[in-house]
């Protein structure tokens, strides 16, 4: 990263956030207040666009808001209930099986550790992460493909995979910016650094910015 002063790069991108839709499940967070659904907004969102994902989040909540209420329902109706996200079939047993673990094992409350959470099948690192920030305002540093890919774009890191990223900026990455990062560069590569010919001409933050691995942009 040019000048390596992310202090600056997050106080750009804080400031054109306000002009981008805020990540589905962060504002299902803010609205809700509920580990719970953060949790299972979180699953819902892999591989799944954010307005598909918001649909079905909300048809889910309508009808199962607990993990008691979730285990009413039968496999079929949850699977109705989140179509179309991706995978929905998977993603609803994996849901009937999570709250059958929080009900047994942790008294219906989602845990609020990271090595916990991803004890769940269908829980990875990025979903851990995301319940422990979003859910309870913890430390923890999400990474999906928008993080990885401009973190080392920027030349702030390098790291070949999304876990070997979240480490590299664990270790790199002041804390203060720990939670909103992930919201911020979800934000920004959904609208300007894209992953394919991204639009480095409108970017704020391009005199910062070292393009690893950028072949064409616009």
């Amino acid at each position: 990263m040019r000048n390596n002063n992310i202090d600056k790069v997050i106080k750009i991108l804080k400031r054109e956030a306000q002009k981008w839709n805020t990540p589905v499940v962060t504002e299902i967070a803010d609205r809700r207040k509920d580990p719970f659904k953060v949790l299972i907004s979180c699953i819902l969102s892999l591989r799944t666009k954010d307005e598909t994902t918001s649909g079905a989040t909300e048809r889910l909540f309508n009808i199962a808001g607990s993990p008691e209420e979730m285990l009413r329902l039968s496999p079929r109706a949850i699977e109705k209930a989140i179509y179309p996200v991706g995978f929905y079939k998977t993603k609803a047993e994996n849901i009937k099986r999570i709250c059958g673990d929080l009900v047994s094992s942790y008294n219906s409350k989602v845990p609020d550790e990271i090595d916990e959470l991803l004890k769940f099948k269908g829980v990875g690192r990025k979903t851990a992460n995301l319940v422990v920030t979003l859910g309870y305002r913890k430390p923890g540093i999400c990474v999906d493909t928008h993080v990885h890919r401009i973190s080392n774009r920027l030349g702030y890191i390098r790291a070949t995979t999304p876990k070997d990223t979240e480490f590299a900026l664990r270790k790199k990455l002041p804390p203060i910016y720990w939670i909103i990062y992930n919201d911020l560069l979800v934000a920004f590569g959904q609208n300007i650094c894209k992953p394919i010919s991204p639009f480095c001409s409108q970017c704020s933050i391009k005199e910062y910015c070292d393009r690893v691995g950028v072949k064409r942009y616009r």
